[in-house]
């Protein structure tokens, strides 16, 4: 993954590289100098976004679903 693929990705996910470096445990600053010719994205980035995108997604239907009142909460 290349540096402009990185920063549209995590666009998507609706993420800062600030927020991304605080979700993911990783130093902002290292986070910053992905991309470059001396720093590669690491391969795992690509499956924690989509991770992170799929969950999201999830918990906006849990949310959705719960607001709508069309199941009774499991006790």
């Amino acid at each position: 993954m290349i540096r402009s693929e990185l920063n549209e990705r995590l666009k998507d996910a609706g993420l800062s590289k600030k927020d991304f470096a605080e979700k993911s445990g990783m130093s902002y600053g290292t986070v910053n100098n992905w991309g470059n010719d001396n720093q590669p994205v690491p391969p795992w980035v690509s499956s924690w976004l989509e991770n992170f995108k799929a969950k999201k997604s999830m918990m906006e239907v849990k949310e959705v679903i719960k607001r709508s009142g069309l199941c009774d909460p499991v006790v």
